[in-house]
């Protein structure tokens, strides 16, 4: 890219220069990614070990798992460490993954949630069909599809980010932020990008009103539902879903509707903390605590000897990890 020869490196929102601010920052942040990690981790572990998960929903589930891995494996770690070793800098191309991967990660991220969405109206609306609509193939075709279009979005939004030349290199956020980074832009070309942004918004709100119009059709259904056990069990699948998207949706516009300056600030970083990492920490959390047959799976796995090959799972996703940070360097 022609801007490319004039910057050549970023220098990314530095911790707080009072000590204590600085370890308190470093140790929320710390703890944020271990317990995104964790939690994440095990729910791939539950449903790649126990047969009783292998189902679509806890198919979609485990997908949604390792896309929210893969976010905050994108942006935290290389700002953990560049604040221990008081290096804010990020070289051009690994901001340029930066975007690129988390946008893909986030593109992954809606499309999972439609997909599930439909995956609990077929289950409840249509039970007599789940099986010969939701069968082993579609479910890996939806999935795919799901990634691909998380590519497709990543695609568009680096492209549009990275076309414009810049004016500067300080980026007022902990990660690079398309928002900051189009602030940074010299020409008026950045309002391409930015029509796409508030295009990718205006389409998720659309998803989001699809969702909630699904959601209102199984409810009624389940309602009608006599056996008190059924209807418990179809809840306890379908509101911690619900949920997830609407903490998803309300982070994502809170973060992205906010009015924009020139200058950091504390909101602008809790904000941003809101939407990139909150969803992805919180998500393993409401999926367990109203599912009995995930919190089984956990106990069955932390007893058995099958924790052992969840072990080296854990060890294959850590190198990933080690390959997001050898890119972002």
């Amino acid at each position: 890219m022609d801007n490319h020869s004039s910057i050549s490196e970023f220098l990314l929102l530095e911790f707080s220069p009072i000590w204590e601010i600085w370890i308190l920052h470093f140790i929320l942040f710390l703890v944020f990614y271990l317990t995104t990690v964790a939690g994440n981790f095990l729910i791939i572990l539950a449903v790649a070990l126990d047969h009783h998960l292998h189902s679509p929903l806890y198919f979609f589930l485990m997908n949604l798992a390792i896309q929210d891995l893969g976010s905050v494996s994108v942006t935290i770690p290389k700002y953990i460490i560049s604040s221990f070793i008081d290096d804010r800098h990020i070289s051009y191309s690994g901001c340029v993954a930066q975007v690129f991967l988390f946008a893909f990660f986030a593109g992954c991220d809606v499309a999972l949630l439609i997909v599930m969405a439909y995956d609990r109206y077929v289950a409840i609306c249509n039970p007599l069909q789940y099986e010969t609509l939701m069968n082993r193939k579609t479910c890996m075709q939806m999935a795919v599809s799901a990634w691909l279009a998380g590519f497709l979005n990543a695609v568009v939004h680096t492209a549009g980010t990275f076309v414009t030349p810049f004016c500067s290199n300080v980026v007022n956020q902990f990660f690079c932020e398309i928002p900051q980074l189009l602030k940074l832009a010299c020409s008026d070309s950045y309002q391409i990008e930015m029509g796409a942004v508030w295009f990718g918004l205006m389409l998720w709100s659309g998803c989001f009103i699809f969702i909630i119009v699904t959601y209102v059709q199984i409810f009624t259904v389940v309602l009608k539902i006599p056996s008190v056990q059924r209807r418990k069990k179809a809840f306890s699948t379908c509101i911690p879903h619900l949920i997830v998207v609407s903490i998803f949706s309300l982070t994502v516009s809170l973060a992205h509707l906010r009015p924009t300056s020139g200058t950091s600030s504390p909101m602008e970083l809790l904000l941003t903390i809101m939407y990139s990492v909150l969803p992805p920490m919180l998500n393993p959390l409401i999926y367990s605590l109203r599912n009995q047959e995930i919190k089984l799976a956990l106990s069955r796995i932390l007893t058995m000897r099958s924790f052992q090959q969840g072990f080296l799972c854990y060890s294959s996703i850590s190198v990933c990890h080690v390959v997001f940070l050898f890119i972002l360097e």
